[in-house]
């Protein structure tokens, strides 16, 4: 929004800086920042008084779990407030790529959200049923797919780029719009399943952001792609405003997040925030790159999608317990250790998926 006051700019002022993506990125980052860091507490304190027993904990779950008991879940809408605010104030309002995104992780947040209140009214772990979640997810995906293929310009609509393979592009035509539901759906799913231990989502969250939200910005100008020999998007570049409110609401989230936790994300954050990855992903033609940046919450998924099929099949688990990083607590790993482990790994794989602009 704030950025028609570079309308005011004739050149070498102050308010000429409001032109520069990353000038607003930066401002982004800072306001959503601060508003985590003056709203958290007071949000905390309402979820607290409202949900009085807190989010449930399984009966199945890993013993050290037993002592959350009582800790308010919801804390996702921290972490939305602070990311819609952010990016209203300063990005580009006539950017599709924006809206598109926006639309997304507001309409995953609502599931989620439908999600978290049927589990803490109900004061049980089951909430809406993953029938109504998977139809719902899917329906959002296909208006964000069908919109991203509108909003792309006709040398890339419809079709798949390849990482390295940088002047490979194949042609998916109308199969685009189930695979780029599946990648937006994929990922809202995986980063929820991850979210299972205090700080073990959030952190990959903003590293898989950070990783997009550059190869937003690169891909978006064309003096980048033609030096790179990627393709040119353009309009990308705006993603990097989102980005960065993500990842300072998402610092001002960890806060309070950090263990032992004060608040849990909740569906309401990581399905939203899942999507989010997916939409962006998805609209600057790096879905494959996606699953090298977000590998851990790929691993994450496929560690419950082989435990449930070999279970089904033998009786037997592979796991210990999934999603895996439940495998490590039995294991008797400790929760920070997981916590700054995955970390690292969910560092070197964003570091491969900037790689990945370069290479040939």
């Amino acid at each position: 929004m704030l950025y028609w006051l570079s309308s005011l700019s004739e050149g070498g002022d102050l308010f000429n800086l409001f032109r520069y993506i990353t000038f607003r990125a930066g401002a982004a980052f800072f306001t959503a920042l601060i508003f985590g860091f003056m709203f958290g507490r007071p949000l905390i304190n309402y979820l607290r008084r409202t949900q009085k027993k807190g989010q449930p904990i399984r009966d199945d779950g890993p013993e050290t779990h037993f002592v959350k008991a009582g800790t308010p879940t919801m804390g996702g809408l921290l972490i939305l407030s602070a990311l819609f605010t952010s990016t209203l104030l300063w990005a580009r309002l006539d950017n599709g790529y924006v809206w598109m995104i926006l639309t997304v992780t507001a309409g995953y947040a609502a599931i989620g959200f439908a999600d978290d209140y049927a589990k803490v009214s109900k004061m049980n772990t089951k909430g809406v049923s993953g029938r109504v979640r998977m139809v719902l997810g899917l329906a959002l995906a296909f208006v964000a797919a069908a919109w991203t293929m509108w909003l792309q310009p006709t040398g890339l609509t419809g079709m798949l780029a390849l990482p390295i393979f940088k002047d490979t592009l194949v042609n998916l035509g109308w199969f685009f719009l189930p695979f780029a539901m599946i990648v937006i759906v994929g990922a809202a799913n995986a980063v929820n399943l991850t979210d299972g231990l205090d700080g073990l989502a959030i952190m990959p969250v903003m590293i898989a952001a950070g990783t997009l939200g550059v190869i937003a910005y690169t891909v978006g100008r064309v003096d980048f792609t033609n030096y790179l020999g990627v393709h040119h998007v353009p309009g990308t570049g705006e993603i990097l405003i989102f980005v960065s409110a993500l990842i300072g609401g998402g610092l001002g989230f960890l806060w309070y997040n950090a263990p032992p936790a004060a608040v849990f994300m909740g569906d309401t954050g990581s399905l939203a925030l899942g999507g989010a990855l997916g939409a962006i992903a998805v609209a600057t033609k790096h879905e494959i790159v996606l699953a090298i940046v977000g590998g851990l919450f790929v691993v994450e998924a496929l560690s419950v999608i082989i435990q449930v099929l070999y279970f089904k099949r033998t009786g037997k688990r592979v796991f210990l317990m999934a999603p895996i990083h439940h495998h490590f607590e039995k294991k008797g790993w400790g929760e920070a250790q997981i916590v700054i482990r995955f970390w690292i790994i969910a560092l070197i794989l964003g570091l491969i998926g900037l790689a990945t602009l370069k290479l040939r």
